[in-house]
């Protein structure tokens, strides 16, 4: 497959979205009734936005951004990235798009307890047959970047929740992706954590070009998005 990243509209001349959702639903069995967590989304998302996905608990955040990351194909409707059809991809290609192209950051910090600060970060490097020395190079380079150059060898353990998550960041920015997805990134950080979490971020989105897809239902974390999705009950609502 081949990804196209200087499409433009030829309607309109300017540039294609990166993200371009028509019609979309995304349905669940629980027992023998399905659940609709997605309800008709169109939505277009262009490169270099800071997007954040407002909705109260259940309003379908965390299934859109699994569809934008890659992670799930849609019941219904299309979801394409650069013009290509992500439900339609084999999983391959989709493996191959979450590992290059997408970094993740969760709530949930994810990170192995075993493994140092910077191992955590070199292991998402591996599947790119990365060398150790050039992992770890990378991995320094980039927790330097995030303000923990001084943290390299501390376990997780060793770290407070907001060290973890910038090496959370670290390491979805290993592979150098052009989008990360962020599913209530600052939910289990204190304020002061959470405002530089989401300054590194901005940052991001504003001297390196990433586009930033931010969900949460913190009206803190949201005002600093140049632009709000309000999802209620699987559907797109005015902001």
């Amino acid at each position: 497959m081949t990804i196209t990243t200087t499409s433009s509209d030829p309607g309109t001349g300017s540039p294609a979205p990166l993200y371009s959702l028509r019609g979309v639903e995304r349905h669940y069995l629980r027992g023998p009734a399905a659940v609709a967590a997605l309800r008709g989304i169109d939505l277009d998302i262009a490169r270099g936005e800071f997007v954040a996905i407002e909705g109260p608990s259940g309003a379908g955040k965390s299934t859109l951004l699994q569809l934008l990351g890659a992670l799930d194909t849609p019941s219904a409707g299309t979801v394409q990235m650069d013009g290509e059809e992500l439900g339609a991809a084999s999983g391959q290609v989709l493996t191959r798009i979450r590992s290059t192209r997408i970094g993740f950051v969760f709530q949930q910090f994810n990170l192995i307890p075993t493994l140092s600060a910077a191992e955590n970060v070199g292991l998402a490097m591996v599947p790119h047959h990365a060398d150790r020395h050039g992992r770890l190079a990378r991995a320094k380079e980039l927790l330097t970047r995030v303000g923990l150059g001084h943290r390299l060898d501390h376990l997780p353990s060793r770290l407070s929740g907001g060290e973890q998550q910038r090496v959370a960041i670290a390491r979805a920015l290993a592979n150098r992706p052009e989008v990360i997805v962020a599913d209530e990134p600052t939910g289990n950080l204190d304020s002061e954590s959470a405002s530089e979490v989401m300054g590194l971020l901005l940052e991001l989105q504003r001297t390196d070009g990433v586009t930033v897809i931010v969900a949460t239902h913190d009206p803190e974390v949201a005002r600093l998005a140049t632009r709000h999705v309000k999802l209620r009950d699987g559907h797109i609502v005015p902001a």
